[in-house]
């Protein structure tokens, strides 16, 4: 049972949760696909329709951000722990290297896109990559092409939301053998060694956002969205 917050699903499964399903509905042949939520990307949907209906419409809406959480045990629910999107990347991975699913990766610069295809190749020596475009592919219709010639049964899209998702929702009809669909960000820059993640510390104490906003104050404006949420969440009887 999702719960709601002003008006956006969020998928109350763990990891574990979430890759049982997807094994269900992979045996069955269904699509599936995964968008990480976080209180800024709910402020965003209060004032993009579209960007609520992708959220809503996908199968899977994980907890990427300690707000929602925060949210949860406000509203008394039953999301208790966050389901980040770069570690749900790495637990796709685990399952597509164990159980014989190959992967397709799509987006960021080549350099990054190719150093994460080997960084990820070294650490599930099992896993089958089927292909990897990065994010400057001008000619979708090849780019599906190749995709489907691939065999890939699971995408990771970094293309930035919500781009990513648009990509996603445009062309799950046209692949049909994919039937695991992530937007994942920024993750082939973590993957690639392109960028550090908050040290353990800080990403299992909740608060990466605080280490992320040391390292850049730029992101100050971003961050001002998770109060925002909370007082939404606290205040707005519709939620």
């Amino acid at each position: 049972m999702k719960e709601t917050y002003l008006g956006v699903h969020v998928s109350p499964l763990t990891y574990e949760g979430i890759i049982t399903e997807i094994k269900t509905r992979m045996a069955a042949g269904e699509q599936s696909t995964i968008i990480a939520v976080n209180p800024e990307k709910v402020m965003t949907a209060q004032k993009n329709p579209e960007v609520k209906d992708l959220i809503n419409g996908s199968t899977f809406q994980i907890p990427d951000g300690v707000g929602i959480l925060l949210a949860s045990k406000i509203k008394k629910g039953k999301i208790h722990s966050r389901v980040t999107g770069v570690d749900m990347m790495a637990r796709l991975l685990k399952f597509a290297a164990d159980e014989n699913h190959p992967i397709y990766l799509y987006g960021a610069k080549k350099e990054v896109v190719e150093k994460a295809a080997h960084n990820i190749k070294q650490q599930y020596p099992e896993i089958g990559i089927a292909g990897m475009t990065d994010g400057y592919e001008q000619d979708e219709e090849a780019l599906l092409q190749r995709i489907n010639d691939s065999g890939a049964e699971i995408i990771f899209v970094a293309l930035g939301s919500p781009k990513q998702e648009l990509w996603i929702r445009r062309n799950m009809d046209k692949l049909k053998n994919v039937l695991v669909f992530q937007g994942v960000g920024g993750s082939f820059d973590v993957f690639s060694g392109t960028v550090k993640r908050a040290p353990a510390l800080f990403r299992n104490t909740g608060t990466e956002w605080l280490y992320r906003l040391a390292s850049d104050p730029r992101r100050i404006k971003r961050q001002m969205n998770l109060p925002l949420f909370l007082m939404n969440i606290l205040f707005n009887r519709r939620n």
